[in-house]
């Protein structure tokens, strides 16, 4: 025991007395009547723990419960090794595969089975089992291992992703759960025990099923699935492709890395990105000859790479003879005093109503009618729209373009004949796996191209970022990913290399986050998440790709 040993819990705003070996929970139970949540994880020094961590020294800790970000991740990460465990116990000879997260839920198969769909028998028999492991409020029980005796087990389990993985990552130490009589690991805390996580459910879904944890609003009710047709396609034609060159997960990843097939690797997957530009283009310029497709508006959320989509769209579209004209939606904001303000009282330059949405759609009508129309040119400095003597006019073949949040939002240009208008959106879609039970997030690798192009090209720092992303992500769920349905085209921006690449380039930048930072917490995690990868020199990355536009070297202008 050690005495006059005190932590400072920012729950309550004050310094408990504890006995050193405390565990985050029993320190929990001493102030519970005086907090009104049911945490599920905790902060110390600004890095999430599990409940079970023993507190032997000075430490400030935050209790989060699953209204927080951080507490969600942990309840997901938890209901999926419930879901793990009841497909073990029921069916054993089955391999389970957490493939995308898609339609407000994860969507989950049967390892080598996707071409069959999963029996609803067996899927109602899966969360039964699943309700009954809650039940029985097991116990998540963290270990500590020799990586040797870890990967032995996950070889007597049957996880070969798992073997893969953790043999090349080269660690001396490996950290897993046990739950009951399974063994897995995951890349961050779980809940103290499976009564935590009551709230979820399991439905068929195409060929697998669809886990659903709780909504993010109410979190004491499931989560509704999300109609997402058109982005579920997008995402299995680059999870066939990655079958196709035998990569779904980053062990296999590694071991191409090591093997030097890096060369290989992002010649086909730029390959890739050039014929999706190409059909886009070809899709385009069918609709051009038959009278429709005059306007072409490409949306997307931070970091997905649209203005380089553009640029290498814009190329595509004349080799199919159509030259494209761009405009710029920043250039039709009202002026800043008509800006529209957020809940906190600043500018909100996100919103759809930023823009003059009267005149723009004006210039549109009149630029589709042949005539030649005054544009504006909005000067940031002085919040002020203003004309310069800069004209455009549509000449025979000619297109209009534009990138911007609110393409697909069909607000933006209400006045404008449907027929007339192509959209397409942008994202980086990761269908690359950590291995069968641990997806790569989407947002994840947006913020580390954010954080990445923000510190090159802005002077902004990891934390600056990090500390802006989630008013970011409220703009997002506001703005883009409900009309994202509303697409002609989807292009998935992320490269099955870009993670090895950017790895180099993100770990200094998050490392000068402060340890003191509330930032601290989401810098740790990203950087244990890229010690995952092998790393690859960006050489090999050609200077037209579109991770250019984040790590610089482009051979476009921007």
């Amino acid at each position: 025991m050690i005495n006059d040993l005190q932590i400072y819990c920012k729950n309550t705003e004050e310094y408990i007395k504890i006995d050193g070996g405390d565990t985050l929970l029993e320190i929990f139970d001493t102030i519970s009547a005086r907090v009104p949540i049911k945490p599920i994880c905790a902060l110390v020094n600004n890095k999430v723990e599990n409940l079970s961590y023993p507190v032997f020294g000075p430490k400030q800790v935050e209790y989060l419960d699953v209204n927080s970000k951080t507490g969600r991740s942990v309840y997901i990460r938890s209901l999926c090794m419930i879901l793990y465990k009841a497909i073990h116990d029921l069916y054993p000879q089955k391999r389970l595969l957490v493939d995308l997260s898609i339609a407000g839920g994860y969507y989950c198969v049967f390892k080598h089975e996707s071409d069959a769909p999963v029996n609803p028998q067996v899927v109602e028999a899966i969360k039964l089992r699943m309700k009954q492991i809650v039940e029985q409020d097991l116990k998540f029980v963290r270990r500590e291992r020799l990586t040797a005796d870890v990967v032995e087990m996950f070889r007597k389990q049957n996880m070969p992703d798992k073997v893969r993985l953790y043999e090349s990552l080269g660690n001396l130490y490996t950290i897993y759960y046990k739950l009951g009589d399974i063994v897995d690991a995951y890349t961050g805390p779980l809940a103290p025990s499976t009564g935590c996580i009551p709230t979820f459910d399991l439905l068929p879904y195409k060929n697998g099923m669809l886990l659903l944890g709780p909504d993010r609003k109410h979190t004491d009710k499931v989560a509704q699935p999300q109609p997402q047709e058109k982005l579920f396609k997008a995402l299995e034609e680059h999870v066939e492709f990655n079958k196709i060159i035998n990569i779904a997960d980053v062990g296999e990843l590694n071991r191409a890395i090591r093997a030097k097939q890096t060369p290989m690797l992002i010649n086909v997957a730029e390959a890739l990105h050039n014929q999706m530009f190409a059909k886009i283009a070809a899709d385009i310029a069918q609709r051009y000859k038959q009278g429709g497709a005059r306007v072409v508006m490409i949306a997307g959320p931070s970091s997905s790479g649209k203005t380089t989509s553009a640029k290498r769209l814009s190329i595509q579209l004349i080799t199919n003879y159509i030259i494209p004209k761009v405009i710029s939606l920043d250039n039709y904001f009202v002026d800043r005093q008509h800006t529209p303000r957020d809940e906190s009282g600043d500018y909100d330059y996100e919103s759809l109503y930023a823009l003059d949405l009267e005149q723009f759609n004006a210039d549109l009508r009149d630029l589709l009618d042949g005539k030649e129309v005054p544009m504006p040119t909005y000067n940031f400095e002085t919040g002020q729209r203003e004309y310069k003597g800069n004209t455009l006019k549509l000449e025979h073949n000619n297109i209009l373009l534009m990138e911007g949040i609110h393409g697909l939002n069909p607000d933006l240009t209400p006045q404008i004949d449907p027929a007339m208008k192509y959209l397409v959106y942008v994202s980086a879609l990761t269908t690359l796996n950590i291995d069968d039970h641990n997806w790569i997030s989407t947002r994840d690798n947006r913020l580390l191209r954010r954080i990445v192009r923000d510190f090159k090209y802005r002077g902004a720092s990891a934390r600056d970022t990090i500390a802006r992303w989630p008013s970011v992500g409220r703009g997002e769920e506001k703005w883009i990913f409900p009309f994202q349905e509303n697409a002609d085209a989807m292009f998935n921006s992320s490269l099955l290399f870009e993670l090895a690449v950017m790895k180099e380039y993100a770990l200094p930048v998050l490392r000068q986050v402060p340890v003191s930072a509330p930032e601290y917490g989401e810098a740790y995690r990203l950087m244990r998440f890229l010690q995952y990868f092998e790393s690859v020199a960006p050489e090999d990355v050609p200077h037209t790709s579109l991770l250019r536009e984040f790590l610089g070297g482009s051979s476009f202008h921007y």
